[in-house]
């Protein structure tokens, strides 16, 4: 089963993607945080650039529901060497959900068909599409499901949660036994499809380990806050032991190192820091104290004095 690192906004940018690879087990696959502008600011672009990201299989993630502007962004993600790219139906924020778009596409099918139609049509690259189950009501997911298999998706990745359930509670893990169970009734049939990849909830082996013995078809897992929170993880589901306080201490410094290079004003990197330590401290006896600690933090030299007594 390969292993993908999910796109999380503010943490998973080409600087992380970078420094993870070099200290821990590499993902198969790594996923862009969405872009959602035709433009490309610099920060994006520095974030797609195949020098930034050499030795590490990237997907651009594009969050919209204007054909038009998937298309442009699909023009310029060729332009860049990409063959592939990922459409995003799973956010569910606010914000982004409010315009319909992200997990808010879901409540309006007859116009995510409207946009498929067209961009299947002319897009350039191969699409993949990450999804939540629907918007608010769970019995809605067939209808999603029946309509996202019409189209030729390269990959079908499901966080099978709505987006009135953010991340809150359990995944609905029946709601993706329907997916799974759907593709097993086409290849009993003798017809040719493609099995989903899971994404929710992944924080332990044993956790991997129930997905896998229930759906052991499963092609890839995506993780997300389960390997922001233990970036060993992916080695430990393959088998390898848990991630080291050198890997750690490495993987932290060249992290905060190249954060400085590209980042002015010391408060701005310490919030970039910040918001990553706000998944990894679970890893950490005493957690919430840990965080209340390094939100205080006046600044780098004091972050650092944090971190080396946390490691010591």
């Amino acid at each position: 089963m390969k292993i993908y690192m999910a796109p999380m906004e503010g943490i998973t940018n080409h600087i992380y993607r970078r420094a993870y690879h070099r200290w821990f087990s590499p993902v198969d696959r790594c996923f862009a945080p969405f872009l959602t502008n035709t433009g490309l600011n610099h920060k994006e672009r520095a974030d797609l650039l195949p020098e930034n990201n050499e030795g590490i299989e990237l997907i651009p993630q594009i969050l919209t529901n204007r054909a038009e502007a998937f298309l442009e962004l699909a023009k310029t993600l060729r332009s860049f060497g990409y063959t592939e790219v990922n459409l995003n139906l799973g956010c569910p924020s606010g914000t982004v959900t409010a315009k319909g778009r992200g997990a808010g596409f879901l409540r309006d099918l007859p116009r995510l068909e409207r946009f498929l139609d067209e961009i299947f049509d002319r897009c350039p690259l191969q699409i993949s599409v990450k999804t939540r189950i629907g918007y608010d009501d769970e019995a809605k997911w067939p209808a999603v499901w029946a309509l996202l298999n019409r189209y030729p998706f390269s990959e079908i990745i499901i966080h099978p949660r709505l987006r009135t359930d953010f991340y809150r509670g359990s995944v609905r893990q029946e709601a993706f036994a329907y997916a799974y169970e759907s593709v097993q009734e086409k290849e009993t049939a003798g017809v040719l499809s493609l099995y989903p990849c899971y994404n929710g909830d992944i924080y332990t082996v044993a956790d991997y380990e129930t997905m896998r013995a229930r759906f052991p078809q499963t092609p890839a897992i995506m993780l997300g806050r389960g390997l922001i929170t233990n970036p060993g993880l992916a080695g430990e589901l393959r088998g390898q032991p848990p991630m080291t306080r050198d890997a750690l201490v490495g993987f932290l410094q060249e992290l905060e190192e190249g954060y400085c290079a590209v980042m002015s004003g010391e408060r701005n990197i310490l919030c970039r820091l910040l918001e990553m330590w706000s998944y990894l401290s679970a890893s950490f006896d005493g957690a919430e104290k840990l965080r209340r600690r390094l939100r205080k933090a006046s600044g780098l030299t004091q972050y650092e004095q944090i971190v080396k007594e946390l490691l010591v």
